[in-house]
């Protein structure tokens, strides 16, 4: 039987959290809560986050996705698109406890906004739809929590719509999420007729008045035509709670009727721990079920104190280093996000781990090795800024100006350093060039593209070296679509882009070896340098790797770091298309130097040569971005859609009925997918839906490779 043990050994080290605390503190730390909602696009995450922000008292007026009045969706894009495309962070107030929220985007093309953000997040919100249950970006969300280690708690949203089940909707949850989803409530009411819900734990019914737009909350006992199901829904979840820890076992054999205080406590401890996910259901958009989800994160969701300390280590030193939630240890920021606000310029949003982030400080930054002082300090809410004086240990908020900062640096206290692990990104998949309208605007443009590639780690700036053009680089054709439109609005550059490409990579299919020899007199001095490598495949998604097989004597460690750099020069630029080499693994075989002529020039000119020469033999191939495709569409059509599917190299892995539609899972090349949204509404009438995401870098066909290249 797996049990969880409370997590008090930070305590018992550290002190009561009383003790480690600035005075100046606005909420004790475990009174702090920082949760990201999570969900795939449209299942009502930002519709969540306004109610939550309404019935805390944060906002006197509740905006609408739909209306464009929603505050956390305060760009121009999000408001006419209806979706959420950068990640808002904003502070509420509920029970007394300091719950610090980001609104992450749902849409695939923005998946780096939830990568980081669940990076400095202690717990998570998933919404997921009533009636479409767990999609495919819900997969992926849920993916990136559990690789952070991201306690979660589930609210299944829109119960108010015809299909809506809670039951499938968890069962969807265990299936597809692996995720131990148990329920803490029971819907009142089906689809229209939704009207409120039956709290397991306490055993009441809970409902809202309409005319106070949800604000007043009825609780009434349990009608008697729900009390039996109640019951047994009740007994269920004791029993899944007491089997996950041992201390509501020892209660539970004491006497199974356990109190409201004992169930709760079990909850949160499996909760924080990672092996429970409660469940809780609503409906935002009509108001009804959110101030019980609010609950649920003061109760369940754990504070920084509840989750383990950060690692990291020392930069020059390499050891491991821990910082604990608290405001005397040694500062530890990590810099999550950089955005460029109109008003008041670059922003560092930061979540501070420990110590006291205070304005006119100095902090240190390890990866450039500098020191920056602190100018200005905020707490955010969406687009609007208060200036605060300190941000204490578990809070998050925001630095003004830092000019050496960049997404995924850490900033510490310089006599006691520490390198936080950096965010990990997704490969960009599509691309398209573009060009200033007129002269007046290259200058524009250039300025434009640098402050948006600081901002986005997925979009990326290059020219093409055979015809000069500049191209950007993407996740997705509405990412691409959206920072253009920026360039414009925010930055006043009128430019022309061109069609979007696939942006392809290179990888090899055998073992090559490859030898360079550099011997050259530049500026009156004879230079030298000769190096060998090998190359072999590694598996796809594998990625790159460089290994030494050479003693010293053969390559001195002098020169190893120029020939790495010239090999990864090598590596970034394939020879078929230019393109960036990807799952291959560099072994240095041998090499040749001279005491008087051999400089770090030659050494990484040498390998760069060696490489080309080494891939060249190693039967290089083009390799093309595959998406994993979900379409949902009317029975009637399903053929079709499938049809269309197998017209676009589309290889099927799924096919299923779910309430009077078909559900189709593919593999497609991203190639097939342009202007896939209009196909299918053409073939479909308007009737099917379908939604997408990265799955991998295949090798593209032989035939259409020659195509490629010869274009």
């Amino acid at each position: 039987m797996a049990t969880v043990v409370a997590q008090s050994e930070h305590r018992k080290q550290h002190g009561s959290a009383s003790q480690r605390e600035a005075a100046d503190r606005c909420r004790p730390l475990p009174g702090v809560r920082n949760i990201g909602i999570i969900a795939h696009i449209d299942a009502g995450k930002t519709t969540t986050t306004e109610r939550m922000l309404f019935y805390s008292g944060r906002l006197h007026k509740m905006g609408e996705v739909h209306e464009g009045t929603a505050v956390m969706d305060w760009m121009a894009q999000e408001q006419e698109r209806g979706i959420t495309i950068t990640s808002a962070a904003t502070t509420c107030f509920w029970q007394d406890r300091q719950i610090n929220i980001i609104d992450t985007p749902g849409h695939v093309d923005f998946t780096v906004e939830v990568e980081r953000s669940l990076r400095v997040l202690d717990g998570a919100v998933g919404v997921f739809c009533g009636v479409a249950g767990v999609q495919p970006q819900s997969e992926t969300v849920w993916r990136q929590a559990k690789k952070y280690g991201v306690p979660c708690l589930a609210f299944v949203n829109k119960m108010d719509r015809k299909g809506a089940d809670l039951g499938r909707v968890v069962a969807m949850m265990r299936d597809r999420l692996g995720a131990p989803a148990v329920a803490l409530q029971l819907p009142v009411g089906r689809e229209e007729d939704f009207d409120g819900m039956i709290d397991l734990v306490r055993m009441r019914r809970i409902g809202f008045d309409e005319e106070s737009l949800g604000a007043k909350i009825r609780v009434e006992p349990v009608p008697a035509e729900f009390t039996a199901k109640a019951e047994a829904a009740r007994a269920r979840l004791v029993e899944r709670v007491a089997e996950l820890d041992e201390a509501t076992l020892e209660a539970f054999l004491e006497g199974p009727d356990l109190s409201a205080e004992v169930l709760d406590a079990g909850i949160r401890r499996c909760t924080v721990a990672g092996v429970l996910v409660p469940v809780l259901c609503g409906t935002s958009l009509r108001n009804k079920g959110v101030q019980p989800l609010l609950d649920a994160v003061v109760a369940y969701l754990p504070s920084p104190l509840d989750v383990p300390p950060i690692r990291g280590h020392h930069p020059k030193t390499h050891q491991p280093v821990e910082r604990h939630a608290d405001d005397f240890e040694p500062l530890s920021a990590l810099a999550f996000k950089i955005a460029t606000d109109p008003y008041v310029g670059r922003l560092a949003f930061i979540r501070v781990y420990s110590g006291v982030l205070r304005r006119g400080q100095n902090v240190y930054n390890p990866r450039p090795a500098k020191r920056e002082r602190v100018s200005k300090l905020l707490m955010l809410h969406a687009n609007h800024r208060e200036e605060v004086e300190s941000i204490h240990a578990g809070e998050i908020g925001a630095l003004v100006g830092p000019k050496t900062v960049t997404t995924g640096d850490t900033l510490c206290a310089e006599q006691d350093p520490v390198v936080m692990e950096r965010i990990e990104f997704p490969e960009t998949v599509i691309s398209m060039a573009i060009e200033p309208k007129t002269q007046a605007d290259k200058a524009k443009l250039a300025a434009a593209l640098e402050a948006l590639a600081s901002e986005d780690p997925t979009f990326q700036v290059s020219i093409d070296e055979e015809s000069g053009q500049t191209l950007i680089k993407g996740m997705g054709e509405l990412h691409l679509e959206v920072l253009k439109d920026r360039m414009l609005r925010e930055f006043n550059v009128q430019a022309n882009a061109g069609k979007p490409m696939v942006a392809y990579r290179e990888t090899i299919r055998g073992v090559g070896r490859g030898e360079h020899a550099f011997d050259r007199e530049i500026a009156g001095a004879r230079q030298y340098a000769r190096i060998e490598v090998e190359v072999t495949p590694q598996d796809r998604s594998a990625g790159n790797c460089i290994v030494w097989d050479v003693p010293a004597s053969v390559v001195p460690p002098a020169f190893r770091p120029a020939v790495e750099a010239g090999l990864r020069d090598g590596l970034s630029t394939g020879v078929l298309g230019s393109y960036a080499l990807a799952d291959v693994r560099v072994a240095v075989r041998g090499g040749e130097y001279r005491d008087d002529e051999s400089t770090e020039i030659a050494f990484r000119s040498s390998a760069v040569m060696a490489m080309r020469a080494a891939i060249h033999d190693a039967d290089p191939v083009l390799l093309e971005p595959v998406m994993e495709l979900e379409i949902i569409t009317p029975e009637e059509h399903m053929g079709e859609v499938l049809g269309d599917v197998n017209s676009r190299r589309g290889r099927v892995l799924d096919m299923k009925a779910e309430d009077g539609s078909q559900v189709l899972r593919a593999e497609v090349p991203l190639a097939e997918l342009f202007g896939y949204a209009t196909a299918l509404r053409s073939l479909t009438k308007g009737r099917a839906v379908y939604s997408m995401e990265p799955k991998l870098f295949d090798v593209l066909p032989d035939a259409l490779q020659d195509r490629i290249l010869n274009r």
